[in-house]
């Protein structure tokens, strides 16, 4: 082996021929160049190439593609003409195989890496029945360009450089006529946009969804202040649009990075939409969070349903709720599931799907996660509880309380693998065995994976 040490010159600017063997969990190619690893952007696996090394460091550096010198078998060609501009999508370029391989491999490495588990019980991952058109929303910063004309899209990647589309192949069919419009609607009425470095204009973000077993549609401007002929706009577009539901306007007047402030105000229709989940009649409002892949989370609570096995008997906590996504399916099959979620809009629409269901076995409270966990279980026996939490993961004081109360079962929903195997390692250190993992494809054409992990609990938790 070549000692790092007399190795080759390695410096920025070098040129070197690279061949790319896996996927990093940001998207990037991964190659292996004298005992260092090089990481390339919007490769593939297989490709053999001239990269220019664009950063260094001892053992690892960042690369430039320059010349394609023999293109991978897993490389195809991508549904967008903007795929190698565009930072939405990172994979597009990747073959669905060789993307599911991928995530596979992510879940698995990092649960023994990181979790420390020597040996992960994963199932097969669930490949998305649409790998394309599957984003039930899409969120896009604005900007004027030549002539007027108004941009909206998403950041070139590492920048803030808007790459302006028309259609986006990965969101819904049903979103791009009302993006088309939307843009030309801003332009002709001369609507301000608004600029982050100065903090002057109104008009920040559009915001488009839709139900995807409805074909709702809700459109929503995020905007700073007043828009002159807003409303009569609203109106126009719900006329001509037979679809759409609501026009909605929210109010962001802050310096931040957060797309939506805290007050949205109905301008025409109403201010949401309606979903079809499992069977179940969800409201969905601008902002509320809900998965963008319907299909595969329906998909996923199918199976998390059948694991389950529940047979009617029992008090399921749904923690990190939000409005009852994954709380109105359980409660169809438990005795009682009691929702957790800090946001107290959340727990409002949580409560309001649950009667528009007839769902009575369910209560929602608003507080913090780790508090409610302890004082729910002081009043009855807890058998089982699902974490559905941010990409942060579970606060250590959460985990500190499920330690303490020891439920029977915990289900374990995540968008990161890398805290979910941190957090994995603490309960399962002392007190659970982990019985399964299901990694599931909600994201293709990026490198973002789901997963849910099963854990019941050990002998040594009675002790």
């Amino acid at each position: 082996m070549t000692s790092l040490v007399n190795a080759p010159r390695w410096q920025q600017g070098q040129v070197i021929d690279l061949t790319i063997d896996d996927l990093s969990n940001s998207g990037d190619g991964v190659g292996r160049w004298q005992e260092r690893v090089v990481f390339v952007p919007n490769t593939v696996p297989g490709d053999k190439l001239q990269v220019r090394l664009m950063r260094v460091k001892p053992t690892y550096g960042f690369g430039k593609s320059l010349t394609m010198l023999e293109p991978s078998p897993h490389r195809v060609r991508p549904a967008c003409i903007v795929a190698d501009k565009c930072g939405g999508c990172q994979w597009q370029a990747v073959s669905y195989p060789r993307q599911l391989q991928a995530k596979e491999h992510q879940v698995q490495s990092t649960l023994m890496r990181l979790g420390g588990f020597e040996s992960v019980p994963m199932e097969p991952i669930l490949a998305a029945s649409q790998p394309l058109t599957y984003r039930n929303k899409a969120t896009y910063p604005l900007e004027r360009g030549p002539g007027g004309a108004v941009k909206a899209g998403y950041y070139r990647q590492g920048t803030h450089q808007i790459v302006n589309l028309n259609r986006c192949p990965i969101q819904h069919e049903a979103l791009n006529p009302l993006l088309v419009d939307a843009k030309a609607v801003i332009r002709d009425r001369e609507w301000s946009l608004y600029n982050e470095k100065k903090h002057q204009g109104r008009l920040r973000h559009l915001a488009l969804r839709v139900g995807h077993n409805t074909g709702e549609t809700l459109l929503t401007l995020v905007t700073t202040g007043y828009l002159p002929g807003v409303k009569e706009q609203a109106e126009q577009w719900l006329s001509e649009h037979p679809d759409l539901v609501g026009v909605c306007i929210n109010l962001n007047g802050k310096k931040t990075n957060t797309v939506f402030g805290e007050e949205t105000r109905c301008l025409a229709g109403q201010a949401y939409l309606e979903e079809m989940f499992l069977g179940l009649r969800l409201r969905i409002q601008p902002t509320t969070f809900f998965q963008v892949n319907t299909p595969q989370a329906e998909a996923l609570v199918s199976l998390l349903l059948e694991w389950l096995n529940l047979q009617g008997n029992e008090t399921v906590i749904d923690a990190y709720c939000g409005i009852g996504t994954l709380s109105l399916p359980l409660a169809r099959h438990a005795a009682s599931c009691l929702g957790i979620e800090s946001q107290s809009e959340s727990v409002a629409q949580a409560r309001q799907n649950a009667a528009l269901n007839g769902l009575q076995n369910t209560e929602f409270f608003v507080g913090a996660v780790e508090d409610l966990l302890l004082e729910i279980s002081q009043q009855r026996s807890v058998d089982v509880v699902v974490l559905d939490p941010p990409r942060k993961g579970c606060d250590r004081t959460v985990l500190d309380a499920l330690l303490e109360i020891g439920p029977g079962r915990i289900v374990y929903m995540s968008c990161n693998p890398a805290t979910l195997a941190r957090d994995l390692k603490v309960l399962c250190d002392q007190a659970y065995g982990l019985k399964r993992v299901q990694p599931a494809d909600f994201f293709p054409q990026t490198a973002h994976v789901e997963c849910v992990a099963f854990l019941e609990r050990t002998g040594a938790a009675d002790g």
